[in-house]
């Protein structure tokens, strides 16, 4: 049976996001680390469930105790925990590590990434709609600085489990257009929405702010 026939229309498929999670994961050269605290436990989840992850996930961590994120990261000044300063204490940690544990005369062609979020979800007494930072280091050629995207993302759903499930698709879909989409930044935004549900409505699930530094 033919792939197109006459008459169809172009239009760009976006891959599910099984689909993202696999095509990163069969990629012989990608491989970091996933660091989630807080409410954030969803992302590096849709890695396993898709397969093949044990040639790109390094380390899979979550330091949900805040003493116990404490002792790795750090004592936040300000005593809190979902902010910009300690997403980026995580990242640099993550990466550091990395770097230090995995040869890049062995692995001379791996682009190396850390991928972090710290996030609280909605109060019992639904008051706080909960908010959480997430970003992603990652390098497109083995021998270059790394990049930075950094998001801020504020929730409206009313369900906490809804959230998560949210957290775990944006996750993919930045691990995802941080490599394949890197040098389309528009569409990088976009499709930072890939696959969240509209019922729940794309404008009433997040909002959020972005940081992209591109070396």
């Amino acid at each position: 049976m033919p792939e197109t026939l006459k008459g169809d229309k172009e239009f760009e498929q976006i891959p599910s996001i099984k689909s993202k999670s696999l095509r990163i994961n069969l990629n012989e050269n990608i491989y970091g680390t996933f660091a989630e605290i807080g409410a954030g436990q969803e992302t590096v989840r849709n890695f396993f469930r898709a397969g093949g992850a044990s040639g790109t996930i390094a380390k899979a961590m979550s330091a949900y105790d805040k003493d116990f994120s404490d002792a790795i990261y750090g004592i936040e000044e300000d005593g809190r925990y979902v902010t910009e300063d300690r997403l980026k204490k995580m990242l640099r940690h993550e990466m550091r590590l990395m770097e230090e544990r995995i040869s890049r005369e062995k692995h001379p062609n791996k682009l190396f990434f850390a991928y972090a979020n710290t996030v609280a979800t909605i109060d019992f007494a639904k008051k706080f709609k909960g908010h959480g930072w997430i970003g992603i280091k990652f390098q497109i050629e083995p021998d270059e600085d790394y990049n930075e995207i950094i998001i801020h993302v504020r929730f409206h759903e009313n369900d906490a489990k809804l959230q998560q499930l949210t957290l775990g698709d944006l996750g993919v879909n930045l691990i995802y257009g941080a490599f394949y989409k890197y040098d389309e930044p528009k569409k990088l935004l976009r499709y930072l929405y890939d696959h969240i549900d509209k019922d729940q409505s794309v404008q009433n699930q997040f909002f959020f702010f972005i940081k992209i530094i591109l070396h």
